[in-house]
């Protein structure tokens, strides 16, 4: 079994994070497995060096490790241009150039129908605004040099697979619903993927078999399952764990410096104190 912990280097680790760590690590332990570190780096305007070192130290005080490379997706821009590839030579994505002004305006003019618009996991689901424009016009917008992202056709793209489920680890079978995300951002003209490609992508290159994370990334399931089978790439596993919280029962968050593993070393807190605080009990 291999296990993985990926987090964005744009602040330092707080309990949530240790929280999802332990659990990753601990699957992978008892399974005689691996468990490995990767950074979700693609938002290079905010990610920073600084908390790449924060976060590998406050896991190995916690008591972890991980093999070498560590796997960075800024180094991996090829690899999603690669699978972006594969999904446009199945004539499945489109540029969107739709501003979030636009997107908006057209929400609030539809939710004046009798049937408001629907919400997926990401927000309202897109309109479809750009899905129908000419090639000649989307060229012409491209050479231009205005702003776009690439949507997945989600009708389309469910329609080459057909059903599809995923596997907890369990081994409860979930039937996977990838349409309640609509047509799906899969790159953007700045950032060359978007997080549900890219650990999708990355999850097949380092032959993950189990993904432990939040539930609250449970919806994200559906999608992934689908980029999986248009990719070609065999399916993981999933684990998804409870969510660390704090006393108002709110999901801690980077801005939360008092709840940062960082913080709490500091104010005297043994790694054994911050692993009692998560709730996490090692399965041996």
């Amino acid at each position: 079994m291999i296990t993985r912990f990926a987090p964005s280097p744009t602040g330092y680790l707080h309990l949530g994070h240790a929280y999802a760590a332990l659990v990753a690590d601990d699957l992978a332990r008892v399974n005689g497995g691996s468990f490995l570190l990767r950074f979700e780096d693609i938002d290079t305007g905010r990610c920073r060096p600084e908390f790449v070192d924060g976060i590998e130290e406050d896991l190995r005080w916690l008591g972890l490790d991980w093999p070498q490379p560590v796997m960075h997706q800024s180094d991996r821009f090829s690899a999603y241009a690669d699978a972006l590839d594969v999904l446009d030579a199945r004539s499945l994505v489109y540029p969107c150039f739709c501003t979030r002004k636009d997107i908006q305006a057209e929400i609030a003019q539809a939710s004046s129908a009798p049937h408001s618009p629907p919400a997926g996991p990401d927000g309202p689901i897109y309109p479809g605004l750009c899905r129908n424009l000419s090639d000649p016009e989307r060229e012409q917008r491209i050479a231009s040099g205005e702003t776009y992202a690439l949507r997945l056709k989600m009708d389309d793209a469910i329609r080459q697979v057909g059903e599809l489920t995923w596997t907890s680890h369990d081994g409860q079978t979930t039937t996977a619903a990838p349409h309640i995300f609509g047509d799906l951002v899969v790159a953007r003209k700045d950032v060359p993927t978007s997080y549900h490609l890219a650990v999708v992508v990355d999850d097949a290159e380092q032959g993950v078999t189990l993904v432990s994370r939040g539930e609250d990334l449970r919806p994200a399931t559906h999608a992934h399952r689908l980029l999986q089978a248009l990719l070609d790439y065999p399916p993981p596993r999933y684990f998804h764990h409870k969510l660390i919280t704090d006393p108002d029962g709110k999901k801690f968050s980077k801005r939360d410096q008092a709840a940062t593993l960082r913080h709490l070393r500091d104010s005297g807190h043994t790694a054994h104190d911050v692993i009692r605080m998560t709730g996490f009990t090692p399965a041996t």
